[in-house]
């Protein structure tokens, strides 16, 4: 069964209809990219998993565990289990590295009061010694200030602290290599890499083709808000699909 399942799901930003019957699934353990252009739709994808409002889905579903979680409020989708690194970092930029980590402290304690009434809680996915040794840069800058890090340094601090999220089964990228140099585009493909490894499943949005298909086990192709191609990577790197990818 698949971990995660979209089923003609249809998005609106007021009339604007921007996802237009998407369809695609993922299955536990994998690492799946949704590929596209900008303005393809992408984003609102992740909006939608994820619960943010807008965009309002007005029709199909999402399943997500077994649950058909079309209608539940980002709170508990988060609870049970779906993490996201948003597209622009949203750190704290005046706390440190570690203060940043720490945070998930006062989230776990919220999240843990609710778990009296049956939703979600527990402990981190991830410790902060196994997040330094997985990104060893934020070891070395521990005491930094988030906001006086490089743009490769602050998304591998978006991604450790949504790995400290309690329950996390789902890992949601949302463009993580967008504008940075190609050394640290390897690193941080790398990390990723070694986070499936350790058995997470992750939906990976990227325009960074190359890239993309470098770390994941299958794609889509997203263009004008539906899925035009799906298949694995050997597939995909075999289609000429330059119309729906090359700006």
């Amino acid at each position: 069964m698949s971990l995660l399942e979209l089923d003609g799901v249809h998005a609106y930003y007021g009339p604007s209809h921007i996802l237009r019957g998407v369809s695609f699934d993922i299955d536990e353990g994998e690492v799946v990219t949704l590929l596209g252009r900008n303005g393809a739709g992408k984003t609102t994808t992740v909006r939608s998993i994820a619960g943010t409002e807008p965009p309002a889905i007005r029709s199909g579903s999402i399943r997500f565990d077994g649950d058909d979680i079309t209608d539940w409020p980002a709170d508990n989708i988060a609870m049970g289990g779906i993490g996201v690194v948003p597209e622009g970092r949203r750190l704290f930029t005046e706390l440190t590295v570690e203060e940043n980590l720490e945070m998930s402290k006062i989230t776990r304690g919220w999240w843990n009061t609710i778990r009296r009434g049956g939703l979600g809680g527990g402990e981190s996915t991830m410790s902060i010694d196994e997040l330094y040794d997985l990104f060893p840069r934020l070891d070395e800058r521990r005491t930094q200030q988030a906001g006086t890090l490089s743009g490769g340094e602050q998304q591998m601090l978006s991604i450790a602290r949504t790995l400290r999220l309690p329950n996390l089964k789902l890992l949601l990228l949302d463009e993580p290599t967008e504008g940075l140099a190609p050394q640290i585009v390897k690193a941080v493909g790398d990390s990723i890499t070694e986070i499936a490894d350790q058995g997470l499943t992750v939906l990976l949005i990227e325009q960074n083709v190359r890239e993309a298909l470098r770390i994941a086990d299958r794609g889509y192709v997203l263009d004008q808000g539906d899925i035009v191609y799906g298949g694995t990577v050997d597939e995909l790197e075999s289609e000429d699909l330059d119309e729906y990818l090359v700006v």
